[in-house]
């Protein structure tokens, strides 16, 4: 199976904090750059980060701070910690798997289904 999985959305109260995962059911995970990105309603899908193979990472200027991307090549998973929520953060969350830290910016390889996070109290 190409296409990632993504678990760990919910509700939550703003100010507090959500920690995503994205699964890839590949051998070969770790020469693959992973992204996060989300689509609120009416809006555009964007990017939050990208991280490398090697671990290197690329941040969309609005999500610096908040958002941190890390992966698990021995569990074949990457991860998105999310902190201090706001109500805008609402959205559904999606993960790429893509060939490199270029494709995965400009959004290019097997999307993941998307997972739900509300941001309400």
């Amino acid at each position: 199976q190409v296409q990632p999985v993504e678990s760990g959305g919910g509700l939550v109260q703003p100010g507090r904090s959500l920690r995503l995962s994205c699964a890839a059911s590949r051998s070969d995970f770790n020469f693959y750059a992973m992204a996060w990105y989300r689509q609120a309603p009416g809006k555009q899908r964007e990017l939050i980060a990208a991280i490398a193979n090697d671990g290197r990472t690329n941040y969309a200027n609005a999500m610096k701070g908040r958002f941190t991307i890390s992966r698990d090549n021995t569990k074949n998973t990457v991860y998105l910690q999310m902190n201090s929520l706001k109500p805008e953060d609402t959205a559904v969350y999606y993960c790429l798997l893509a060939i490199d830290l270029v494709t995965a910016v400009v959004g290019s390889g097997f999307w993941g289904q998307g997972t739900q996070v509300t941001v309400s109290s």
